[in-house]
């Protein structure tokens, strides 16, 4: 296998390099043949990759006193954040020193400074977050999950097409089925937003595989392989199913400690509650493209853990063997939005 190497702001996130760096470390165990571009404050940076000995010869530092924080707004960071470790890691996929970059960092100046930087895909208006999430049927892709907090009709359209080709290319979904995330599946239900959105894409390309509206339940029952909405929306119902995978599984664990019959009844059920556990970790699905940019993106969790930082590192390098870019900007000319 050829090497994919990627760029990490490690600055990004709520524990900067104490989770990015381990989560590299992490990854690298899974996937020898990835090396590492690392940006960011060079003392703490080195500080932690001592402590991981198979990162030896895989990173290379770029040090800068920069640092996009969680309270800067986009354009503040895009303009006078030039030389942060978030903006040299987008520039270095740019120059193609790297092949993606990851970040844990402010979203909103993560999308603005890669939009800049690596501008869009021909035909695509704004970029989307996009991921994917377990389902009770399988898997389903949902954007935008917070790049976008306010769109238009033409915007969630564009999402459509995208999510479609990102199913496609990504999870293997051949004809997959598209919803627009709305509060009912009645089709004067929503905003003239959606119900704008709904019509067009009734009359795309994409007609014989557009389900219609969604409901916010219908997203961990995996009525549709692609949901749409935006931004705010989406990260909404993203944290929320976050929240609720953490509940079931606290809960879980509690329960079978308040007697000794749930104790030896957790025993006897303890390989299926590990696999469900492991199901339902939001760590295991950490990592969302930003799709419809000229060059590879992954938004982590800020909040997440290296388990989770490695999750997105995988993802990256999938999303890399898959030239997921390449072939959604060959697909998404003969779509019309």
């Amino acid at each position: 296998m050829s090497k994919t190497v990627i760029s990490i702001d490690c600055m990004g996130g709520d524990y900067g390099p104490i989770v990015t760096v381990a989560g590299a470390s992490l990854a690298l165990k899974s996937d020898k043949d990835l090396e590492f571009l690392l940006f960011g404050d060079q003392a703490l940076i080195s500080q932690e990759v001592s402590k991981y000995p198979n990162l030896k010869d895989k990173v290379e530092i770029f040090h800068t006193d920069e640092r996009v924080t969680a309270d800067d707004k986009p354009a503040v960071a895009l303009r006078k954040k030039r030389k942060s470790s978030m903006a040299l890691a987008i520039q270095s996929v740019k120059e193609k020193r790297s092949q993606v970059v990851v970040s844990g960092g402010n979203t909103g100046a993560l999308m603005a400074i890669s939009t800049v930087l690596l501008r869009q895909l021909p035909g695509v208006d704004r970029p989307a977050i996009c991921t994917s999430i377990p389902t009770e049927r399988d898997t389903s892709v949902v954007l935008d999950l917070g790049a976008n907090a306010e769109c238009s009709a033409k915007n969630l359209v564009q999402f459509a097409i995208m999510g479609s080709l990102f199913a496609k290319y990504a999870l293997g979904k051949e004809n997959p089925t598209i919803g627009i995330l709305n509060i009912g599946e009645e089709v004067a239900k929503g905003n003239d937003t959606v119900r704008l959105a709904y019509t067009k894409l009734k009359e795309s390309k994409l007609a014989d595989n557009f389900h219609g509206f969604v409901e916010g339940n219908d997203i961990p029952l995996g009525t549709v392989d692609v949901v749409v909405t935006d931004g705010f929306s989406g990260n909404i119902a993203l944290k929320v199913l976050e929240g609720t995978a953490k509940f079931i599984s606290k809960r879980f664990a509690s329960t079978f400690k308040k007697s000794i019959r749930a104790l030896l009844g957790g025993l006897l059920a303890r390989s299926a509650l590990m696999k469900m556990k492991s199901d339902l970790d939001p760590r295991n699905y950490n990592g969302g493209m930003l799709l419809g940019l000229n060059g590879v993106t992954v938004k982590s969790h800020g909040g997440t853990d290296e388990v989770g930082f490695k999750h997105a590192i995988m993802v990256s390098k999938r999303l890399v063997d898959a030239n997921i870019n390449e072939k959604i900007s060959n697909d998404l000319q003969d779509f019309k939005s």
